[in-house]
């Protein structure tokens, strides 16, 4: 996922320091054996400032290095989440490796999306479905019974290391977690978002976490399998939604997969519900699609307006992951889709605009055919639903 970077460089901690020169070091290392010396220590110290609760070093941290080594950047960053996400256990007598997984759900619908508890019954559903075609024959699971949206899930390295142990204790010990109804906040409410199921795998130490890492598995096939199996046991859940699954990964590859297959499904369902609202075949829209700048091009944004009329109708973004810039294919992958999609008519603006919002709702603006940043906004005979995609 891409991160905000602040131009702000507050004096680094002792420990902060050291963690970037260990960082920089890891990145420098001309060896496998040195990668390891480097790693032990960043990793002794990335747990200590877990444990302790001192977020702010490893956010400074990163934050630093994000201009100065992007590659020292991406050797911590990798450390820092696989001790989030992943550690160690004992219980009774057995050491176990423990992962936290998450399995992203992309859905859209003109009605709101539920983040609400998943009923017994499809959760256990759903645990048989993973343990049969996801999770290695050895790997015990515990999952969480409800569907988060991004703004539920945990906020900060701290939150999600607090929340894995959660599941960890849960895997080992053979049950599930139930969240308290007060435990989490109330989500907006968008035509498209991404909905997470997350859970605890504990294994023997050293064994297989994942069904493809053993001899007779693959990827892919647990991936068909699991979107073949699993959908009937959401659609309770998601009741008018329609929805795909992402593959079940590692909590942070999960999520940066479920955040650049969000783009390209968040287009297609906002085209859709476009030309369904409006009554109108695809070669009867436009869309305008623009650059959006911070301090650098943060996002694209793509205007729908009926082709012989300026008014913008509705609006999505479509943000630059990691590394991506001026220099991606953000261009060609959004054109490829608005055809595949019908919608033949398609402007490029090439002039940079501000990354501007609604001052009163807080809403995106979009860029129009005359080149100004502007609301999007379906006819009042239009049914209502939210006027962009998350």
């Amino acid at each position: 996922m891409k991160r905000t970077r602040f131009p702000g460089r507050p004096k680094l901690t002792r420990d902060a320091e050291r963690l970037g020169r260990l960082a920089v070091s890891l990145s420098e290392a001309g060896s496998r054996l040195e990668d390891r010396f480097w790693e032990s220590r960043i990793a002794e110290l990335v747990v200590r400032l877990l444990e302790a609760g001192d977020e702010a070093a490893l956010e400074s941290t990163l934050d630093r290095l994000w201009g100065s080594s992007p590659r020292g950047y991406d050797r911590l960053i990798d450390i820092v989440e696989a001790h989030t996400e992943s550690g160690t256990l004992e219980h009774r007598g057995v050491d176990y490796d423990v992962l936290m997984i998450a399995a992203p759900v992309l859905t859209w619908s003109r009605f709101a999306i539920p983040a609400a508890h998943i009923p017994a019954g499809d959760m256990k559903s759903l645990r048989a479905h993973l343990q049969g075609h996801v999770l290695a024959r050895t790997a015990r699971l515990s999952l969480a019974d409800f569907l988060f949206s991004p703004d539920q899930l945990p906020r900060g390295y701290g939150n999600t290391l607090r929340f894995a142990r959660r599941l960890w204790a849960g895997a080992v010990e053979g049950r599930d977690v139930t969240m308290g109804s007060q435990e989490l906040p109330d989500t907006q409410r968008f035509l498209a978002d991404t909905r997470y199921l997350l859970g605890g795998v504990a294994v023997p130490r050293g064994g297989a976490i994942f069904r493809w890492q053993e001899d007779d598995g693959s990827r892919a096939q647990a991936l068909g399998q699991w979107q073949t199996q699993a959908g009937p046991s959401l659609q309770t859940a998601l009741r008018g939604c329609a929805f795909e699954l992402v593959g079940p990964d590692a909590y942070y590859s999960a999520w940066r997969q479920a955040d650049r297959l969000s783009r390209p499904y968040s287009l297609r369902s906002a085209a859709d519900y476009v030309r369904s609202t409006l009554e109108v075949p695809p070669a009867g829209l436009r869309a305008v699609v623009a650059p959006f700048h911070d301090q650098q091009l943060e996002e694209y944004r793509i205007a729908f307006t009926l082709k012989e009329k300026g008014e913008v109708t509705y609006g999505v973004v479509w943000p630059l992951l990691g590394a991506e810039d001026e220099d991606s294919d953000a261009l060609k992958s959004i054109e490829s889709i608005l055809r595949e999609c019908g919608i033949a008519d398609i402007l490029e603006l090439e002039h940079p605009f501000p990354l501007e919002y609604c001052d009163d709702c807080g809403a995106p603006l979009f860029p129009s055919p005359d080149g100004e940043a502007v609301h999007a906004e379906m006819p009042e005979s239009s049914a209502s639903v939210p006027t962009h995609l998350h």
